[in-house]
């Protein structure tokens, strides 16, 4: 059953967008009664990716000087510039400027690592990037809102919220899953459930996303000159992103699973830890929460192709390597 889930899981997200898009637009009081929903489903939903993965080998994953560089430098440097480069030749407003950059300075720290053990990568690299990733993001978008925005920006970076969310769905699910495995392995019982919570992933991340499009159907409407504004950026945002995971995967020579993480790390941000920085601005930029909600759901269409495109074309594992293996 696990593999039939994900040979069609790219079906199944569709189905759910499209069942999730439908449902707030019909019954948004249902739409508002599932939101609650979402964030203990994103904690579920790392568990059980978390509980697939040998925890014991993370710290050894960690020493990989050259993934983490590379990791480190696509994030970091490489897709700052590409942004300071989009945005300075298109005339964005203000608060659109805010949203798309809020969103796309920061990656992802949670479910990345869904998708990079859908896709195949290298789901222990991705765990054990994903504490580094928040702690550099935390010291390096201040500095980027000010660079970018100006001085007054630069407190609003400095919230709770990304604390809040690392521990909730990223280190308390990593503690659930490392007890789990420990128990598992002196406890016959419990290392069969493990093997059967395997098949939770791909049902769980499809009702995150049924949840998100429900959520935030009725926030797009009448707004469709702001999302015309930036869904060519962050269209031309994810296959950036896939290509320079490929490139940096080459130049910083590692192995097709680890350059496939490093586009999974580069094409999903922040959007759900960023959000609630935007809804904390005044009225006049509330067009950043529409950005950001926006972007969320061209990633989530984005991450379904790239379930695809990374693997089977973009860094297929037939590839002719250049490279020799990780350290490890």
């Amino acid at each position: 059953m696990r593999e039939q889930l994900e040979k069609h899981q790219c079906w199944i997200y569709l189905a759910c967008i499209g069942l999730g898009l439908t449902l707030g637009v019909a019954l948004p009081w249902f739409a508002d009664a599932l939101e609650p929903l979402l964030w203990p489903l994103l904690g579920l939903l790392m568990y059980t990716t978390f509980s697939q993965i040998p925890l014991s080998s993370v710290a050894r994953r960690l020493t990989d000087g050259r993934f983490i560089a590379a990791l480190l430098v696509g994030n970091f440097i490489a897709i700052p510039a590409f942004l300071a480069l989009a945005v300075h030749w298109l005339p964005l407003s203000p608060a659109v400027l805010v949203g798309v950059l809020l969103v796309l300075l920061v990656p992802c720290t949670d479910w990345f690592i869904s998708f990079t053990h859908l896709g195949k990568g290298d789901t222990s690299r991705a765990v054990a990037a994903a504490p580094l990733l928040l702690l550099v993001q935390m010291g390096a978008l201040p500095a980027y809102l000010w660079l970018f925005l100006g001085t007054e920006w630069f407190q609003l970076a400095l919230s709770a919220s990304l604390v809040s969310a690392f521990a909730g769905l990223v280190m308390l699910p990593l503690a659930l899953a490392g007890l789990t495995e420990y128990l598992g392995s002196r406890h016959k019982r419990i290392r069969r459930t493990l093997e059967h919570l395997g098949i939770l992933p791909v049902p769980l991340l499809a009702m995150v996303v049924l949840i998100i499009a429900a959520s935030q159907a009725n926030n797009l409407g009448g707004l469709y000159p702001v999302m015309a504004q930036v869904v060519f950026i962050f269209i031309g945002f994810l296959l950036f992103a896939g290509w320079l995971g490929r490139a940096l995967g080459r130049l910083f020579k590692l192995p097709v699973a680890s350059a496939r993480t490093l586009a999974f790390s580069f094409g999903t941000r922040n959007s759900f830890v960023m959000l609630p920085v935007a809804l904390a601005l005044p009225e006049a930029w509330q067009a950043a929460v529409v950005v950001i909600v926006f972007q969320s759901l061209v990633e989530l269409f984005g991450m379904i192709v790239y379930l695809r495109w990374v693997p089977n074309r973009l860094l297929p594992e037939n590839q002719k390597q250049e490279s020799r293996p990780a350290s490890r």
